[in-house]
């Protein structure tokens, strides 16, 4: 008997076509489950599952996740990702969050996925996701990106996060598309995994693309067709290196947790930085200032949440579409990614956008990469502040009279600081906020 729920009907017809055949593997090649056998340990688990409303999936890419969220739509279980390194603490606020909802909160529209994400207050909230919402998703990113039964995905992103949820789970659920699972993050060690699986299909970060780029002796990849960058901007540079070393191309995806997918780079010509591409399959983008150079735009999409809690936000989420606070400009061949709105740094009330002194930063003879974030002035609201990862010869003044030639005073740093790589967290993000915090004026 067919099942009501979208993803779990899409799963049946999986099962169905796929049986028996290797769903996922090691890194050594081994078949850690067929699709028959992720189906048995749902059943299995759910049998575990209490009947409460929440269940969080925070078990790191472990071969029983895909099972485990299985196990919760057949229990009518609300699934809660999260990281395997969530601190306790955390993950005891996100569960007091999500059960502390009065009867009827969510009305008629009862979610199955709930992902945690922060509030405007840096306090934690969710977003409520539908089958339906995630199917569309996950449908959208294969029919874009070209991903289908055929493809092996290589699985190092974390599962629990919105980019490996849509782009490794849910394709192995919905269309059939088997994985690779690492825990590996050593980049000779993923490199090398990626060789001797055969995967065809890596959905990676910026910071795993740069370290392979500056990587000796590296193997040669004859199976990857397809490499996809997310969760960071990717720079233009290391693309450029990543295609002349291994004669493959990077495509830059755009996404969010409260929407899925939102741009993706199909040719990936690499000619701009911050270049997001087209509109995924589905998706549409309305500016919220016709005409501006850069602004904010608004996504249309059947894919996104159905809002936030326990703060909504109806003006930014719901009923089919989500307001990013990324800033982009739009021509003819696609879109790109200039900045973001919570990043704009008040100088004496002069607005400054990081991207744009990132950008002469990188022009700089040396430079290797650069972040720019605003930090706390006495006199002047906010000041330009800079890390910049470079060569043994740039000094910072070098770097303070370069921007001086080509920047307004306003937007020129006030303290460059010079590193050896620039600071990520375990997504390949940049937090100027954590960077504020940690170079903050003395």
């Amino acid at each position: 008997m067919k099942s009501d729920d979208p993803l779990l009907a899409a799963w049946e017809a999986t099962l169905a076509r796929k049986g028996d055949a290797p769903a996922i593997f090691d890194t050594r090649g081994e078949v850690l489950r067929t699709f028959r056998e992720v189906d048995e340990r749902a059943a299995l688990l759910g049998s575990k599952i209490d009947s409460g409303d929440i269940y969080p999936i925070d078990i790191g890419n472990q071969p029983d996740w895909p099972s485990l969220l299985l196990a919760c739509l057949r229990r009518q279980v609300i699934a809660l990702p999260l990281e395997s390194s969530i601190k306790p603490q955390q993950r005891e606020s996100a569960l007091r969050i999500c059960s502390a909802r009065e009867p009827g909160a969510w009305g008629h529209r009862l979610p199955v996925l709930l992902k945690l994400t922060s509030g405007t207050t840096a306090a934690p909230r969710v977003i409520r996701f539908r089958s339906e919402q995630l199917l569309v998703d996950c449908i959208q990113i294969c029919d874009t990106m070209g991903i289908g039964p055929d493809d092996l995905n290589f699985g190092v992103i974390p599962l629990s996060h919105s980019y490996g949820f849509s782009n490794l789970v849910t394709p192995l659920l919905v269309r059939g598309v088997r994985v690779v699972l690492s825990r590996d993050r050593m980049p000779r060690a993923l490199l090398d995994d990626l060789a001797h699986t055969g995967a065809t299909v890596f959905p990676g970060m910026p910071v795993f693309y740069q370290a392979f780029c500056e990587m000796e002796n590296a193997p040669s990849l004859p199976k990857l067709r397809l490499c996809i960058s997310a969760g960071a901007p990717l720079p233009l540079e290391v693309a450029k290196k990543f295609r002349e070393k291994f004669q493959r191309s990077i495509h830059s995806f755009y996404g969010s947790s409260e929407c899925g997918g939102i741009c993706y780079d199909r040719e990936a010509r690499l000619e701009e930085p911050g270049f997001v591409g087209q509109p995924m399959e589905g998706v549409q983008l309305d500016p919220l200032e016709p005409g501006a150079p850069a602004g904010r735009f608004r996504v249309q999409s059947a894919a996104a949440g159905d809002g936030y809690f326990p703060e909504p936000d109806e003006e930014k989420l719901g009923g089919g579409f989500f307001v990013p606070d990324d800033l982009l400009t739009a021509n003819e061949d696609g879109f790109r990614i200039v900045g973001r709105l919570s990043d704009v740094i008040n100088v004496a009330g002069k607005k400054v956008n990081p991207a744009e002194v990132e950008a002469e930063l990188l022009r700089c003879p040396g430079v290797r990469a650069a972040v720019v974030f605003g930090r706390e002035s006495l006199l002047r609201n906010e000041e330009v502040a800079a890390c910049v990862a470079a060569g043994a010869n740039v000094r910072e003044t070098d770097l303070l009279e370069f921007c001086r030639a080509r920047l307004s005073g306003w937007q020129v740093p006030k303290r460059i600081f010079l590193v050896a790589e620039i600071p990520v967290n375990e997504r390949g993000k940049v937090n100027r906020r954590e960077l504020a915090q940690r170079y903050g004026a003395r």
